[in-house]
């Protein structure tokens, strides 16, 4: 919270105004700066899982294509 201090000199006329801050906006700020990191990092390392995640999966699909691809090889050498 700011506080004001108002000096008045009779002599010379002369107003002095000082302004002093607790410093709790800079704190604010600090916690909002690090909770954005945090955010970020929580964000990209979820980001990198899905990757693999789709990654294990589109190989999983591959292996199961060439295995149907195998089985209908022998299924048309069995006709034959």
């Amino acid at each position: 919270m700011a506080e004001e201090r108002i000096v008045e000199t009779p002599t010379t006329h002369t107003t002095i105004i000082e302004r002093r801050s607790g410093g709790s906006g800079m704190l604010i700020g600090i916690v909002l700066l690090i909770a954005v990191l945090i955010g970020g990092y929580y964000l990209f390392s979820r980001q990198g899982a899905q990757n693999s995640k789709d990654a294990a999966i589109t190989s999983a699909a591959k292996s199961v294509g060439s295995a149907a691809d195998k089985a209908g090889d022998a299924v048309e050498k069995s006709t034959e």
